[in-house]
């Protein structure tokens, strides 16, 4: 009789490891997904930035430097594919050169002034507004994941099946912190 209670408590243990296997397995699935909402606003960003260069260029054609800064931190940031840290490090320049691009164009009356440079200067924004709800939202997963891991007794769980923290997507510096600034004539 003493090896069936044995037996129960030894099912029990493993049906409580399985239901914390199941939730990690669910918390790393969603920082997953969560990434890849971030890795396609990026996508939108790069996306608009080339009709963003060359609106600019064609007011202000002059302003090679900049344009080509823009261009050669977009190529960059597209071409990065590692964790977010990587990610985050390669973005900088990124929103550097966008804040030097519509810098030039505030000496551009007549560009300022263009719907379709308005429409590409609005849409970036949204961009850039979907970018950090989805850094919020996937952050607030990595949270969760790497509570999971390390808290007690879920963490027996995760360091038996080697579950690992996730890197959490934060910008470098306060410039990255910034939305890219978007003025309309008023």
């Amino acid at each position: 009789m003493p090896w069936q209670g044995g037996l129960i408590g030894l099912g029990v243990v493993l049906f409580w490891a399985a239901l914390i296997y199941n939730a990690l397995v669910r918390t790393r699935q969603q920082v997953h997904e969560s990434w890849s909402g971030i890795d396609t606003e990026l996508k939108r960003r790069y996306d608009l930035i080339p009709n963003l260069v060359e609106a600019v260029r064609g007011y202000a054609a002059h302003e090679r430097e900049a344009l080509e800064a823009v261009t050669a931190a977009r190529a960059r940031a597209a071409a990065s594919h590692g964790g977010p840290a990587s990610q985050a490090a390669d973005e900088k320049p990124l929103v550097d050169g966008l804040r030097r691009l519509f810098a030039v164009a505030e000496a551009y009356p007549d560009l300022k002034a263009s719907a379709h440079f308005l429409d590409l200067q609005k849409e970036l924004a949204n961009t850039e507004d979907r970018i950090q709800a989805a850094r919020r939202f996937y952050n607030a997963n990595v949270r969760d994941l790497n509570t999971r891991i390390e808290v007690f007794p879920s963490n027996l769980v995760a360091g038996l099946f080697h579950f690992r923290p996730a890197e959490f997507f934060e910008v470098e510096s306060a410039t990255v912190r910034q939305v890219v600034g978007v003025s309309f004539p008023g």
